[in-house]
């Protein structure tokens, strides 16, 4: 690959975007993160030079971009718990879409055009049969999925007045981890189902719930299209060399078209801890419908797209291994800590 193959990475240092970095540097790429590191993790930043500064300084990611002569920009900067968005919908209005428009600035200042966009399935909203497909009406119904459209949106404005070429990804279930263990899912509060529960069953934390057992699934839990970190990160690869060879952009789902129930899930992870994730039921939370499984059919057929490593035993799997590696980790800090006390 030539010299033109730097990428800046907006919120590479965050659990999707930190993986990401690691699968455009084994691509030949030269990702550049650009994070001011509210919730990322200074060690996950391996592959690539690093820039602290926040995405709506509108001058300093123009400048990043210029400096480093990037050929596109791959934008994971966002807030997105899904109960804060309802709690405290401004800051999500402001980080996600008054960033994104600082950002898509910067790239008309800086005249990149190419930009992969890291959206959700949460645009699709709660009324679904079968597999949901990117031509079904979107209809969020927390204001975090509603970001996530009016950017989208916003994007498809952009194209049509000033070329921009964009991919946005509409994720499922990001779940995994990196299969070596170099890093993880590590968040500052954990809300996603699968660390929460390796967290129970090592009885680290004790207010483990799932809402819901009378949905009408099999089991009478929801059912969600589970996707592994490292096939998420490949699908931005593919994303970016779509563009980058001329493709005209668009939206695509990343999922694998399976689903699984939250008790199938939690018996996977009884398999690997060796010890059942005791846990609370409670009341189905608002907005959650009884199944979300993705149809994944147009970024096969346009981007080349196979998830490799989504499978259940897999993602439960690396999700275990990396959390035995950090808290073996922590383990021998404390232990550091106590002895230079002594």
């Amino acid at each position: 690959m030539s010299d033109n193959n730097r990428v800046l990475v907006v919120g590479g240092a965050g659990y999707i975007g930190s993986h990401c970095c690691k699968a455009l540097a084994a691509a030949g790429y030269r990702p550049v993160c650009f994070d001011n590191f509210s919730t990322g993790h200074r060690d996950f930043v391996k592959w690539g030079p690093v820039i602290e500064g926040d995405i709506h300084d509108q001058s300093h990611l123009a400048d990043s971009i210029k400096q480093h002569g990037v050929i596109a920009v791959l934008h994971f900067a966002a807030s997105s718990l899904v109960g804060e968005s309802v709690s405290d919908p401004q800051k999500y209005y402001h980080n996600n879409v008054a960033g994104t428009l600082s950002l898509l600035r910067a790239m008309r200042q800086a005249q990149c055009k190419s930009l992969v966009f890291s959206s959700s399935g949460a645009v699709y909203g709660e009324s679904h049969q079968g597999l949901i497909s990117e031509t079904e009406m979107p209809r969020p119904v927390n204001p975090y999925g509603r970001t996530k459209l009016i950017i989208e949106e916003m994007l498809t404005d952009f194209h049509k007045a000033y070329a921009l070429a964009p991919v946005c990804l509409r994720y499922f279930n990001a779940s995994g981890a990196d299969l070596s263990g170099e890093i993880g899912e590590d968040h500052d509060p954990e809300t996603h189902l699968i660390p929460r529960a390796l967290l129970a069953a090592q009885g680290k934390i004790e207010d483990f719930a799932i809402y819901g057992e009378d949905y009408d699934t099999p089991d009478g839990t929801a059912i969600r299209d589970y996707i592994h970190v490292m096939d998420l990160a490949q699908a931005h690869v593919l994303a970016l060399k779509y563009l980058v060879s001329g493709g005209a952009g668009g939206c695509f789902n990343l999922g694998t078209g399976r689903g699984y129930s939250v008790r199938q899930i939690l018996r996977q992870v009884c398999v690997y801890t060796g010890k059942k994730s005791p846990f609370a039921v409670k009341p189905r939370r608002q907005g959650d419908p009884p199944v979300l499984v993705a149809d994944p059919a147009r970024a096969k057929a346009i981007l080349g797209f196979v998830p490799q490593y989504s499978d259940p035993s897999t993602i439960v799997g690396s999700a275990w291994r990396w959390h035995q590696r950090v808290h073996r980790a922590k383990a021998r800090e404390a232990r550091q800590t106590v002895l230079s006390l002594v």
